[in-house]
């Protein structure tokens, strides 16, 4: 049995042609699994032959908008196509509920009309929304999926979380500092998926706002010390900030190999990992 890992979207907040927003896609166990939900996901996830009609759980890091921006279409294709009335489970923090109730605000023009044209279609979206601090997601006898909360404040909760199938491991974490119960949710890990920043190119733009990215999300340096702490096997750089510039991927492995002895991964979308390896 394998675990696989794609990359879906690997861009930050400003719009990239080449990169869709975050979100990672996780196939473990017969179940297939999102994590966040940036612009451009249905059709990353398209790309790869996956639907949200065959997803069996979403789960989400934090709720800033770039994680989430696109998690209507997720509900809304998700409902139009299944052929039966069907939960959508959605796990997150705190205030998840909340943008579950402002995305189905959003969407009710839209479900009236589809309700209305479609005969066979009588029912509304079905979303079972799971908020979580951290603890045990998921133990179904095929996967474990355990979330632990993360460093990213202002933005508070946030969470990491841990995929476990067959004496395999793999830790999707989304924006975040280093913190400890990080360190312990990757221990051992096979992979570990994780936002990056270069503060030495970010230093150099003439935006105080972009600047003030680097006080809450892990330089290169930090993720990699992160997994060398850890003891992981690969270290996955993803939702890289400033956007990389074309042909500059070995300059951030690179400066992740300086901490972290184990394969170094950088992330384009659709990007895929294999555990175990092949």
């Amino acid at each position: 049995m394998t675990i696989e890992i794609v990359l879906l979207g690997t861009g930050n907040p400003l719009p990239d042609p080449g990169r869709a927003g975050p979100a990672t896609l996780v196939r473990a166990g017969g179940r297939t699994l999102l994590f966040d939900a940036g612009r451009g996901v249905c059709m990353r996830m398209a790309a790869v032959g996956t639907l949200p009609v065959m997803l069996h759980a979403v789960f989400l890091t934090h709720l800033h908008s770039d994680h989430i921006c696109d998690l209507n279409d997720v509900v809304t294709t998700q409902w139009v196509m299944s052929p039966d009335r069907r939960s959508l489970r959605i796990f997150g923090p705190a205030r998840t509920s909340d943008v579950m109730d402002g995305i189905t605000a959003m969407l009710a023009p839209d479900i009236g009309y589809r309700l209305a044209h479609h005969a066979d279609l009588d029912w509304v979206p079905q979303v079972e929304v799971t908020e979580l601090v951290a603890g045990v997601a998921i133990d179904d006898g095929e996967i474990r999926v355990v979330a632990a909360a993360t460093d990213h404040r202002p933005v508070e909760p946030s969470l990491a979380y841990r995929i476990e199938q067959g004496g395999n491991a793999v830790v999707v974490a989304g924006d975040t500092v280093p913190c400890p119960a990080l360190t312990e949710l990757c221990a051992g890990a096979d992979v570990y998926v994780q936002t990056v920043l270069r503060d030495d190119l970010v230093n150099l733009v003439p935006s105080r706002r972009l600047r003030d990215t680097v006080d809450y999300h892990s330089t290169v340096e930090q993720a990699a010390r992160t997994a060398a702490d850890a003891g992981v096997g690969t270290l996955v750089l993803t939702h890289q900030v400033p956007g990389p510039a074309p042909g500059s991927a070995t300059e951030w492995t690179a400066i992740a190999a300086r901490q972290f002895g184990g394969t170094i991964v950088f992330g384009e979308d659709l990007t895929t990992v294999t555990v175990p390896g092949r």
